[in-house]
C-alpha cells in the first residue's frame, strides 16, 4: 500500500507542508528583500540563492529564484548536518511547491492544494500571474510569487506542465442519480436556455484541458470545483477581462454547480490525463485569459530559434 495514502502517511505529510511552507517562507523572505532593494540584481540574477552557478543557462538562471538552502563556509548545506549541497536544479528549488501541491491532492487544516502536474503551462503560468498581480486571493501564494518575474513563472510552469504522474482513482459518487444525470448534461450540453455552453465545449471532450491554457476538470474533487465556481462568484478569484468562468458561474444555480462538481469528481481521469494540443471548434465564449496565453505562445514560438540554428 502506498504509504501516503495512509491516515499516517496523509498526517505525516500534512505536516511536512506546514514546515515546508514556513521555511520557504523565511528564505524568500531574505531572497526577494534582495531584489527588491537591487533592481540590477533582479535583472542579472546576481544575489540570489544560486546566481553565480556553474552552467549557464540552467532553469531558472538570471532570475530572482525560489532559494535553495544557503551553503555553510565549508561546503557543506546549513543545518543538514553536513550532507552536501543538492544540485541547483528548477525541479530541486520547487521541491518547496510539490510538498504542498504534490502527485495526489494534500488538504492542509481545511485548505485543499491541488495537484500542479500535468496542468497546461500557459494555465499555470496565468494562475502564477494571478496571484502576484492579486486576481486570486491567497496570502501565501502572493507571497511566494510576489517578486518573481514573468520569464521565470514560466519556467515553473514548464516545469509542472511536463510531469505526468499517474492519477489517484476518483472517490464514489456525491449525489444522487438524478443530480449526476444534471450534472453529465451541464458538462456535455449546457444549459442553451441560460445561455451557459458545455463544459467541454472548452475543456476538450475528455475534459482533461486544451493546451496552453484551459485546464482539465477531471482529478479534482467535488467541494474544490464547487468553491472555485463560488470564488468566481463572489469576484475573489477574476481573470483577465473578458473572465468567462465569472460570466458562467453567475448563470449557474447552486444546484447545477453542485452536480456539474459532484459529476466530475466521479469520473476517472484517462490516461496520463494530457490536455488536447488544440480545442475541436472555436470557443463558444470570449475568454480574456485564454486570449492571453495563445498570444504568449505565438510570440514564443516566433522568438524561438530554428532547428540548427546556433
Amino acid at each position: 500500500m502506498n504509504e501516503s495514502a495512509t491516515p499516517a502517511g496523509r498526517a505525516m505529510r500534512r505536516r511536512a507542508c506546514r514546515r515546508t511552507a514556513l521555511a520557504l517562507s523565511l528564505s524568500l523572505a531574505g531572497a526577494l528583500t534582495a531584489v527588491v532593494a537591487s533592481p540590477a540584481a533582479a535583472q542579472s540574477g546576481a544575489g540570489h540563492p544560486g546566481a553565480g552557478h556553474p552552467g549557464a543557462g540552467h532553469p531558472g538562471a538570471g532570475h530572482p529564484a525560489i532559494p535553495s538552502p544557503p551553503a555553510a563556509a565549508d561546503g557543506a548545506t546549513a543545518g543538514n548536518g553536513g550532507a552536501a549541497n543538492p544540485p541547483d536544479t528548477l525541479e530541486q528549488r520547487l521541491i518547496g511547491c510539490t510538498v504542498c501541491h504534490g502527485t495526489q491532492d494534500v488538504i492542509v487544516e481545511g485548505n485543499y492544494y491541488p495537484r500542479l502536474f500535468g496542468k497546461p503551462a500557459g494555465y499555470l503560468y496565468n494562475q502564477l500571474v494571478n496571484f502576484r498581480e492579486g486576481r486570486r486571493a491567497y496570502p501565501l501564494m502572493t507571497y511566494l510569487v510576489g517578486n518573481l518575474p514573468d520569464p521565470y513563472l514560466k519556467e515553473i510552469a514548464g516545469y509542472f506542465a511536463s510531469q505526468h504522474p499517474p492519477y489517484p482513482p476518483p472517490g464514489p459518487a456525491q449525489a444522487g442519480q438524478a443530480a449526476m444525470q444534471r450534472g453529465r448534461d451541464l458538462v456535455f450540453s449546457g444549459d442553451p436556455a441560460r445561455d451557459v455552453p458545455a463544459c467541454a465545449a472548452c475543456h476538450g471532450q475528455a475534459l482533461t484541458g486544451v493546451a496552453p491554457s484551459i485546464p482539465g476538470l477531471l482529478g479534482l474533487p467535488k467541494d474544490y470545483i464547487s468553491a472555485q465556481f463560488g470564488a468566481w462568484r463572489n469576484r475573489a478569484r477574476h481573470t483577465v477581462a473578458p473572465d468567462c468562468m465569472a460570466r458562467i458561474a453567475e448563470r449557474l444555480s447552486t444546484d447545477d454547480i453542485a452536480a456539474a462538481a459532484a459529476w466530475l469528481a466521479a469520473q476517472p481521469v484517462p490516461g496520463e490525463g494530457r490536455p488536447a494540443s488544440a480545442p475541436a471548434a472555436d470557443l463558444p465564449i470570449a475568454c480574456g485569459s485564454v486570449a492571453t496565453a495563445t498570444a504568449a505562445t505565438a510570440t514564443a514560438n516566433a522568438n524561438a530559434p530554428s532547428r540548427g540554428s546556433p
